[in-house]
């Protein structure tokens, strides 16, 4: 409702009142119109200033302050001063809305701080255990543990391990913190993905044969399957989806590797036949440090990062990826890739002349 119209009801109420006490003590519907008018007319003023001054103007300004906080300060600046011909209706729901918008951002930083407790939490526990192991070994080797060549030997090998432990961690986390902000680019190209496959398996042959797991690669195409992205960063993400599937494999077991062709994409899967995850832990899979089964993870090895890099990596080529899996039975990670989109225009006669110089 307007400010006018407001204030004209509360005035003629005055005026009805004022004329009918009027007309009790007069009994003249003349001196009862008379009163009636002026009041209404008096009583208009007088309100449409007060509240004009005191309670609309502030409504005003709470209004403006409301909206411009809504707009933020580069739009407000864009579309100049706003001012609502209804500001008393539309501060109502301005101010609704700021709220669930307020709710909103208040969950986001909630659920942003309890990410930041445990990543900090995991962090700084992935970090220790390498150090103490570090710690524990060089002590005994400084107390008398040089004496025991063999021994000396044992535990310098741990040592590296642990520091090898640590130098993946370190590189894992640079390279995510550039992942995140951007410094690293994607350098697109133009490639075979089934000759990229058939070269990571190649690779990671005798890792799988420590793991007693055979890869079997099921190419259903006789076509070139061409592709257009950045052809090492695919790389890793291959190794490391793979390797996951040996960490979590059983002896014996298998890592299958899929291809299927969509409308302007591809779909890679890699299958295995695992311990397989529970439900409930596949929204948070590829949370930096986030480990299903802790102690066997710790046992594995790894830095914890491998499928939050491989998620980056994925949406940095503005692509997605999925799991899904069934516990005991084994899991199925997929990721789409664009296919390689040839821009230039298929003329026969000009492809004819092509081929005629070549």
């Amino acid at each position: 409702m307007k400010l006018r119209t407001l204030v004209f009801l509360n005035a003629f109420a005055v005026g009805i009142s004022i004329g009918l006490v009027n007309y009790y003590f007069q009994q003249n519907w003349f001196y009862f119109a008379i009163a009636l008018g002026i009041s209404t007319a008096v009583s208009y003023l007088v309100f449409y200033f007060l509240i004009e001054k005191y309670v609309y103007s502030k409504i005003k300004i709470i209004y403006k302050m409301i909206h411009s906080l809504k707009l933020g300060k580069d739009l407000k600046d864009a579309l100049g001063e706003y001012v609502s011909p209804d500001p008393i209706n539309d501060v109502e729901q301005e101010v609704k809305e700021w709220a669930r918008d307020k709710k909103s951002e208040i969950d986001n930083l909630k659920k942003q701080e309890k990410f930041r407790r445990e990543f900090l939490s995991n962090i700084s526990h992935e970090f220790k255990t390498p150090l103490f192991a570090i710690e524990g070994y060089v002590d005994a080797l400084m107390d008398g543990g040089m004496d025991d060549p063999e021994q000396a030997q044992s535990f310098l090998k741990k040592v590296a391990r642990n520091v090898e432990r640590l130098s993946f961690l370190i590189k894992d986390l640079n390279e995510i913190s550039k992942l995140e902000s951007g410094e690293i680019p994607i350098n697109y190209q133009k490639f075979e993905l089934t000759a990229l496959i058939k070269e990571v398996i190649e690779a990671l042959e005798l890792k799988a044969k420590k793991y007693k797991i055979s890869i079997t690669f099921k190419g259903k195409y006789q076509q070139s399957t061409w592709v257009e992205a950045d052809r090492e960063k695919i790389r890793q993400v291959l190794v490391n989806l793979i390797d996951n599937s040996f960490k979590y494999g059983k002896e014996n077991g298998f890592t299958s590797i899929t291809i299927f062709e969509l409308h302007d994409q591809y779909l890679i899967e890699i299958t295995d036949n695992g311990i397989g995850i529970e439900e409930k832990y596949l929204p948070r899979l590829f949370e930096r440090f986030y480990r299903t089964d802790t102690s066997r993870s710790r046992q594995i090895g790894g830095s914890g990062l491998g499928l939050a890099i491989v998620k980056h990596i994925v949406e940095a080529h503005n692509q997605t990826i999925n799991v899904r899996s069934t516990e005991g039975l084994g899991s199925t990670f997929g990721f789409t890739i664009q296919k390689y989109r040839d821009t230039r225009i298929n003329i026969p006669l000009l492809n004819l002349i092509e081929v005629t110089k070549s």
